[in-house]
């Protein structure tokens, strides 16, 4: 344990952006260590449960600049700033103030073009390492090789909620997870890719996310949605995952060593769906590929005793490979030589 030392985390406020940070933020604050948590007001419950003593930097809600987070770096006075990639203005403020800090990633490191600024190439801030939470098979081969790069192991973190009584106590019926996300989902999508799951011998469970319930018109007797389900939780127990190709799905599944057939819609979610379609570890169909028709078509492969075994296998492998990965635990404990840069 260092005495005294005082870390700062720093996110976007969204799920995507926040949670990924939460598992070494309470690795921190269980070594000893003083945490305190910069982002939105939408995500400070979470922040709050876990006694990471989120608070909001001027009037920023959404997006966080250098000039929101310079007067709180002057009053909190950290020893080190944990800033996520999609969050260039901590890293610049930090720097600024001579403040050591390091980045968080995501996922894979995300191709450019997709409305966020590559933190490789942040002129303003150079040269800060980065936590790299993908396994090495699937991360970008020339951030691979170019940075200064501290590896941790991805754990999904997910608010707490209710899962159907029967996910735990289920026969052999295989289990499918659906989800679309909370930034991209829509009813019709949402729709198509039911139709399609529900003509398989499986179970499937889905997160409704930002579609209503309601807008999904009757339900086949073998799909359960919720509007929210803790996929933390859930995760453990499914044998295919259906989504959109975010990080924390695409990494969550991996980590259960799950295969996953993903529908980008955006952002980083094609280079997601590439990576795992070409590590032999799911499918993936593009907007204008996806029918109901196709989306069965695709599952069935995943699904054991049903597909190909191949899919699962590969999976497992990378799981494999995650569980090899430092803990969270392991990462807060070399936090102290990273605070001593700058």
């Amino acid at each position: 344990m260092v005495v005294g030392m005082r870390v700062l985390f720093a996110s976007l406020a969204s799920v995507g952006h926040t949670y990924p940070l939460i598992p070494l933020a309470i690795a921190a604050r269980d070594a000893g260590y003083e945490v305190h948590f910069a982002a939105g007001e939408d995500v400070h419950a979470p922040l709050a449960a876990n006694g990471l003593r989120p608070f909001r930097p001027a009037d920023s809600f959404y997006e966080m600049y250098a000039e929101d987070l310079e007067p709180e770096l002057a009053r909190l006075r950290p020893d080190l700033v944990v800033h996520e990639w999609g969050l260039p203005g901590a890293a610049i403020a930090a720097h600024r103030a001579g403040i050591p800090g390091i980045w968080h990633g995501f996922g894979r490191l995300f191709p450019e073009g997709i409305g966020l600024e590559l933190p490789t190439k942040n002129a303003e801030a150079p040269g800060r390492p980065h936590i790299d939470i993908c396994p090495p098979s699937l991360q970008d081969k020339d951030f691979l090789a170019a940075e200064d790069r501290l590896e941790m192991r991805p754990l999904p973190y997910s608010a707490p909620a209710a899962l159907p009584a029967w996910v735990s106590r289920r026969d052999s019926t295989p289990l499918i997870y659906l989800t679309l996300g909370t930034a991209f989902g829509t009813p019709e999508l949402l729709i198509a890719a039911i139709e399609g799951l529900a003509t398989l011998n499986a179970r499937v469970v889905v997160a409704a996310g930002r579609v209503r319930p309601e807008q999904l018109g009757d339900l086949p007797g073998n799909v359960t949605v919720q509007t929210w389900v803790s996929q933390a939780d859930l995760l453990p127990h499914i044998d295919a995952v259906v989504h959109h190709g975010g990080s924390g799905t695409t990494l969550g599944a991996l980590a259960v060593g799950a295969p996953q057939l993903i529908l980008p819609q955006g952002a980083d979610q094609f280079a997601n769906a590439d990576a795992i379609s070409s590590a032999g570890a799911g499918l993936r169909l593009l907007p204008d590929e996806v029918s109901a028709n196709a989306v069965a078509e695709h599952a069935r492969k995943l699904l054991p005793q049903q597909g190909q075994a191949g899919y699962g296998d590969a999976a497992r492998a990378i799981a494999e490979e995650i569980a090899r990965m430092p803990s969270p635990d392991e990462v807060a404990r070399r936090l102290p030589e990273y605070a001593k840069r700058g």
